[in-house]
């Protein structure tokens, strides 16, 4: 991060600066601080070195303007949200939007756009899979004021779900209201092939953890959010809608998510299609569930790369049928998967991604 030449100033008591005018809290109330107003600077514990107190300069500690540790702290959302809203003056998103594997050029739709890596904000995530930039971009997309999360983090990483965690109460405490989320996933219905879209209405988490668990702040949220409605229908049926208008079959199903890194077993494709699902990947329920305990509302659009294990097999070789139609079919060929067949057939289906959210963002905004 760029640093300012000081003037020798400090952010006084005289007037908060620009940023600290904008911000707000996830509960509506400022941090305590003078005047019960959120003072970045001073909550940041740096100097500001703009002069004038309309934008802020930080010194971190470090000459490169890499991020101090001790800064990932439970306030992470906050100090990142401060630092966020001095890189780019005046722009309040509406909207989030976190882009799946391989589906990173959606930001080339932006318009206006500012780009602020994830290692530069305190407590996001750094992602360490292939097809995820780890950057944050900041701009226009259908007339409206966006924050793109182009790249996650993901359970199997290793790292938790803490630094998603971050990113999305920071996206809440910047202003979006609304979250759209995005993957990559693989099929468990024979109609629904590689390079379609489906729009998520509901899940199923077999993640084996929540990012939810553990104590838990009031502020941001209840103890036990309701996720009858995670996926919000209003907004799903104006995507719908949407799709219908650009002339795009937009599937829609249950999404399942598995921890990984491994691609799921034959017998386990079977199991998620016992219970209901429709598609299946390692991500986004995460998100979701992070995103609607502070209030936000929520959709959801899976690109579809492969067929799971068998999947294919089963729709096209005509097998006998058991009592739950094709759930019983033998698997006689199975399906080569990988991750670079992921990230090819995801970033083919970047385009028709943006026209779509692109027509969404049109439409919410009337």
């Amino acid at each position: 991060m760029t640093r300012r030449r000081s003037s020798g100033r400090d952010c006084g008591p005289a007037r908060p600066c620009a940023p600290a005018r904008r911000l707000g809290s996830l509960d509506g109330v400022n941090p305590p601080g003078p005047d019960g107003v959120l003072w970045p600077c001073a909550w940041l514990q740096v100097r500001c070195f703009c002069g004038t107190c309309e934008q802020i300069g930080f010194s971190l500690g470090s000459l490169d303007g890499s991020m101090d540790p001790a800064l990932a702290t439970d306030d992470a959302p906050i100090k990142a949200a401060a630092l966020i809203a001095a890189r780019y003056p005046g722009f309040q998103p509406r909207a989030g939007l976190v882009l799946g594997s391989g589906l990173g050029r959606v930001t080339a739709a932006l318009v206006d756009a500012v780009e602020i890596p994830y290692d530069t904000l305190p407590g996001f995530p750094v992602p360490s899979v292939p097809g995820h930039a780890g950057r944050l971009v900041l701009g226009w997309l259908g007339g409206v004021p966006v924050a793109v999360l182009a790249g996650r983090q993901h359970g199997y990483e290793g790292r938790g779900f803490d630094g998603m965690t971050v990113a999305v109460r920071c996206l809440r405490r910047l202003g979006c209201e609304l979250l759209i989320l995005t993957c990559a996933a693989g099929s468990l219905r024979p109609e629904v092939g590689a390079g379609r879209l489906m729009m998520v209405v509901d899940h199923i988490n077999l993640l084996g953890a929540n990012p939810l668990a553990g104590p838990n702040d009031e502020r941001l949220g209840p103890r036990f959010p309701d996720m009858a409605g995670a996926w919000d229908a209003e907004q799903s049926a104006r995507l719908r809608r949407v799709a219908e208008q650009q002339g795009v079959a937009l599937a829609e199903g249950v999404y399942a998510a598995m921890l990984g890194p491994s691609f799921e077993t034959p017998a386990e494709v079977r199991m998620l299609r016992r219970l209901g699902a429709d598609a299946v990947g390692m991500s986004m329920v995460p998100e979701c569930l992070i995103a609607r305990h502070c209030g936000m509302t929520v959709i959801g659009c899976a690109v579809i790369t492969n067929w799971a294990q068998g999947v294919e097999a089963a729709g096209r070789e005509g097998a006998h049928r058991g009592s739950e139609g094709s759930l019983d079919e033998p698997m006689s060929r199975l399906n080569g998967i990988n991750h670079e067949q992921t990230l090819a057939l995801a970033g083919a289906a970047a385009g028709a991604v943006a026209r779509l959210v692109t027509g969404f963002l049109e439409d919410w905004d009337r």
